[in-house]
């Protein structure tokens, strides 16, 4: 396991989750924001310096996006469950990391290759993702017409996104498309 500065920051980011978690549960959420947002720094400063200093290895090719899935898959669940997230917002969100993540891993274990790299929308869905949680946290749910147009966009691009690689992924496996 090759570690360098982007693969410890991924591992910190990773470390980061419970503490977050711990935080929400105990209802310290402006300290758990505060964890977030490191977490989504040290995100952005892995993948900064990964690219920039050419220090990209096959692991962190695997264990960030990883990373990224926990941290979300964790706020969403944890924040639905303390009421500042609704659960219609929460199911796309978690359904669509299990079909993603599931599929790579049943392509993989037949031998198949899968690299999924991000694409305009997904990056999108992502900031947009991240968005809501931490305006969910900063204003405790915030149920106006913004975080209600934010969830409702969160959840279109959410789903979009999902079908978008879905199909990709069919279209790759079948020959129809290269990859990536």
């Amino acid at each position: 396991m090759p570690i360098n500065i982007p693969n410890a920051l991924t591992i910190f980011r990773i470390v980061l989750v419970p503490v977050f978690l711990y935080l929400l549960i105990e209802d310290r959420v402006g300290h758990a924001l505060a964890a977030f947002v490191a977490a989504g720094v040290t995100d952005a400063v892995d993948g900064f310096i990964a690219r920039t200093f050419n220090r990209k290895t096959e692991f962190g090719a695997n264990l960030d996006p990883f990373a990224d899935k926990l941290l979300l898959v964790s706020a969403y669940v944890a924040l639905t469950a303390k009421g500042l997230i609704p659960l219609w917002l929460c199911a796309p969100v978690i359904l669509r990391d299990v079909v993603i993540v599931s599929g790579v891993f049943i392509l993989r274990g037949t031998g198949r290759k899968v690299v999924i790299s991000p694409t305009i929308s997904g990056k999108l869905t992502t900031f947009l993702q991240i968005s809501t949680v931490i305006y969910a946290m900063a204003f405790a749910g915030g149920r106006g017409g913004f975080f209600t147009a934010l969830s409702i966009a969160t959840a279109a691009i959410t789903v979009y996104t999902g079908f978008d690689y879905a199909l990709r992924e069919i279209r790759i496996q079948r020959g129809d498309e290269k990859g990536y």
